[in-house]
């Protein structure tokens, strides 16, 4: 293929598996940064609360489903198929791909849109039994439309390897929905009297209104880009013809089976906002159990959810990254890319177990103080994020590989599970069983991710034939092992000396820095994984000096 010239290629330059990482791992920690501090506002906020967590979340929850049914599924379905295409020179079949996805997926947005609209009362009175919630539905359902088209451009120019513009996107989207719900929550609790309904339809439309920005961030930038994109497709070479319709199937095949696992992970999330409150119910007022339902969404779902934020750039590389090696028989350098994304998810999921499980009153407390309970609740959570982040790189690659339905077939599995267990579980007092209640919930979504990580982990081994030494295993163990002696030991002495608040973030920052140690001790990275990184040589050369490798 001929190349562009090089001012020509400036904003469609692909970038290295690493730096990818670092740029989709800086957005996603800023969004995770920014989204707590969103959720700690309205969670602290006189009138939101626990309760106006439950509405939203709830909301939410439907509203999530719906976009899996819509776009969950396009961008790494159409970020696939482009990088196939590019893969072989087929730049104009790549363009193509995304021109019909985006007319595609939009009719399909729109109906999911109209769909929500319509039936939010029955969803919010019959289905999930939150009333309350039926506002902060219609205010979500038109940004469904919105989600699907960026998805598509999304999709393509992950395809591309230009991840900036995904991450960029997203924090667009994240940043203008914090200022904007602050905004309108602060503008209605001031008109209404602090009506926590209307506070968390607040909340919704904040939602709807940042996505609308991050649509018209990402139509910006395609614009700008399109000049370099029709010179590039001007000296495309290997192009494979095929028709509309052929085109049009090739994406719903492959975006429908990587839809169902979202959409059973979705499914998952719903089972709580449908068996939750109904179950409390049995042994609660309806109010209390709506609160215990908030909790568990609200607080607990969002700090389990934080750790996630720092695996989730390998999940995005790995799908684009396996297809391309699959598409030029150049499966080595892929299995090097799923070996060190695997040993990154032990790395960051066992410490964060720890530290939910040894802390959990004291970070509640620091971080909601005006509603500080769920410390039980974000134990027995917070056993599921190393299943949870292991289960994201692995679904990756087998989608990669095209083997979309193993996802879905083993999160069907698991879903099953937790429904029985919901079912059995909620129903029972927590004064009589400790895994009563809402506690049993949390169990069973800690049960379901074991089950569906344990398969599908078995599964991308025997089709990769990747061989993971024991060492993979063992020393993020032995370091978190340590670190959580450290963290135990600093924050009881630490407690005796300075404020609690105080006292718990230096012992945090004592752990990281302790863990950090004790990856370079026990030489956890092999050299070739170090070399990899930004500035790895000069790393290793700085390591060897002092003799720690």
């Amino acid at each position: 293929m001929k190349k562009l010239k090089d001012k020509d290629k400036r904003k469609l330059k692909k970038s290295s598996f690493i730096k990818n990482i670092i740029v989709l791992l800086t957005a996603h920690l800023f969004i995770k940064i920014i989204g707590v501090i969103n959720k700690i506002y309205l969670t602290n906020r006189e009138g939101f609360g626990d309760e106006g967590n439950a509405i939203y979340s709830s909301a939410f929850q439907i509203y999530t489903l719906f976009l899996t049914l819509s776009s969950i599924g396009i961008p790494n379905a159409v970020s696939k198929l482009v990088s196939e295409r590019l893969a072989i020179g087929d730049s104009k079949g790549a363009h193509k791909v995304f021109r019909i996805a985006i007319i595609t997926f939009g009719v399909i947005g729109f109906g999911c849109s109209i769909i929500l609209f319509l039936f939010s009362h029955y969803i919010a009175c019959q289905l999930i039994q939150i009333p309350e919630a039926e506002l902060s539905l219609l205010a979500l359902s038109p940004s469904i439309f919105f989600v699907s088209i960026t998805s598509v451009i999304k999709g393509y120019f992950n395809g591309r390897e230009n991840l900036n513009v995904g991450a960029n996107s997203q924090t667009i989207e994240q940043v203008f929905r914090t200022i904007i719900t602050i905004g309108l929550i602060e503008f209605i609790a001031q008109s209404t009297g602090l009506d926590t309904r209307v506070m968390a339809a607040g909340a919704a439309v904040a939602t709807t209104l940042s996505e609308i920005i991050c649509f018209m961030y990402l139509y910006k930038y395609y614009k700008s880009v399109k000049k370099e994109i029709a010179n590039e497709i001007k000296h495309s070479v290997n192009y494979q013809y095929r028709g509309i319709r052929k085109t049009i199937k090739d994406i719903v095949s492959v975006s429908i089976p990587m839809s169902v696992a979202p959409i059973l992970g979705g499914i998952n999330k719903n089972i709580d906002s449908m068996t939750i409150v109904r179950g409390l119910k049995n042994f609660m007022s309806e109010t209390d159990a709506t609160l215990q339902y908030g909790i568990l969404t609200g607080k607990v779902d969002t700090l389990i959810a934080f750790p996630l934020s720092f695996n989730a750039a390998f999940s995005s590389i790995l799908i684009p990254s396996v297809s391309a090696a699959k598409a030029s028989g150049n499966f080595s350098a892929a299995k090097r890319k799923v070996k060190f994304s695997i040993l990154v998810s032990l790395l960051i999921g066992l410490p964060s177990t720890v530290v939910f499980i040894l802390l959990a009153e004291p970070i509640l407390n620091l971080l909601f103080p005006n509603q500080p309970e769920g410390a039980f609740l974000l134990q027995i959570s917070a056993i599921s994020i190393t299943f949870m982040m292991l289960s994201q790189n692995v679904n990756s690659v087998l989608h990669g590989l095209g083997k979309t339905i193993i996802p879905a077939i083993c999160l069907s599995i698991g879903s099953v599970i937790k429904l029985i267990l919901n079912t059995i579980l909620v129903k029972i007092n927590p004064d009589t069983f400790i895994l009563g209640g809402t506690a049993g919930a949390a169990f069973s979504t800690v049960v379901y991710h074991i089950v569906t990580c344990i398969i599908e982990f078995w599964i991308m081994q025997k089709n990769m034939k990747i061989h993971f030494e024991p060492k993979t295993f063992a020393k993020p163990f032995i370091a978190t092992i340590m670190m959580a002696i450290c963290l135990v030991f600093t924050y009881q002495n630490l407690l005796r000396i300075i404020s609690h608040n105080l006292c718990i973030i230096v012992a945090l920052i004592v752990a990281v820095v302790i863990y950090a140690i004790l990856i370079l001790i026990l030489r956890v990275f092999s050299e070739e994984e170090i070399k990899i990184l930004p500035y790895g040589n000069i790393i290793y050369k700085v390591l060897k000096f002092l003799k720690i490798y």
